[in-house]
């Protein structure tokens, strides 16, 4: 872990916030076709079918998984039962520019996480790069114009936002606090799944209880097919290879700056989604953005 950030290591940290740029595109499309609980349960719930032909031996009786079933209870309940589960809840209510707002405060969360739960220091330079990003999230928000963060409003879907973000910050630095066996690393279908079998249960209990407090609703059709699709393989699969290995390699504290790439990656998805042409201020958030992740990063 804590290793010097190499190009491979960049890209396999940017491929997530990308995925979830677009997570938060379609969980705010598809937000009345389906309650948020039950979405993360059958985005989950498919993400276990897909994934078992691959690693059907981290469920079986003699797995590793079951000695160190308290770790992979708290990993589930963190990564997969809470993050995305409070991500669609606040899109019932909040926009995908405020949610990426809040999420944009995730180094922060890191750094604050690492330091006060598992003893991590925070330097002067990872300060400065966590400012530099903010910097770059607030051109994006703001489309070059300061006075129109003024015009930005909290909602209480935010609140949902930020209790997501700080169970990342969490899941993170836990992902690089090995404790398990090799064999339950041995491969990356592996230990997503000895995460998703607790997990998975955390999701189906948040959604039964979802369905037996509110007004819970499913609309079957094309679209949410669709979009089911795209969750399952591509931030529930993809994006949490490519965390899970990022984090490893770099650093929660690291990985962390490059959650501000997600609200950036969202700007651009809704401008080809308009037709609208990228400006300036995409290009001047890029740069500070990733002139953040440098500094933070060298040693």
């Amino acid at each position: 872990m804590q290793q010097r950030l190499s190009p491979g290591t960049a890209l396999l940290l940017a491929v997530p916030p990308l995925l979830w740029a677009g997570n938060a595109v379609v969980g705010r499309v598809v937000r009345d076709l389906v309650s948020p609980m039950t979405l993360n349960f059958i985005r989950w719930l498919l993400a276990f079918i897909v994934l078992l032909p691959f690693a059907a031996s981290m469920i079986s009786p003699k797995s590793p998984l079951w000695a160190h079933w308290k770790r992979f209870t708290v990993l589930g309940l963190l990564g997969i039962g809470c993050y995305n589960a409070f991500q669609y809840l606040a899109l019932q209510t909040s926009t995908p520019v405020n949610v990426t707002l809040v999420g944009s405060s995730m180094p922060l969360w890191m750094l604050a996480t690492g330091t006060l739960c598992f003893g991590a220091k925070v330097t002067a330079r990872q300060l400065f790069g966590a400012a530099l990003s903010m910097l770059g999230v607030l051109f994006v928000l703001s489309r070059g114009h300061w006075e129109q963060l003024a015009a930005l409003r909290l909602v209480p879907g935010d609140l949902y936002m930020m209790l997501a973000t700080i169970s990342w910050a969490f899941y993170s630095w836990m992902l690089s606090r090995t404790t398990e066996p090799a064999e339950a690393r041995r491969d990356w279908a592996s230990f997503l799944m000895a995460q998703m079998v607790f997990g998975l249960a955390w999701s189906a209990a948040f959604a039964a209880g979802e369905w037996s407090l509110t007004d819970a609703h499913i609309d079957w059709g094309w679209p949410l097919a669709a979009a089911l699709v795209f969750i399952t393989l591509g931030p529930a699969l993809l994006a949490y290879r490519c965390w899970g290995l990022g984090v490893q390699r770099a650093g929660p504290q690291t990985a962390g700056f490059f959650s501000n790439l997600t609200p950036l990656f969202a700007a651009l998805l809704s401008a080809a989604f308009l037709g609208e042409v990228p400006q300036w201020f995409h290009g001047a958030a890029f740069i500070l953005i990733v002139g953040g992740i440098w500094v933070s990063s060298r040693r």
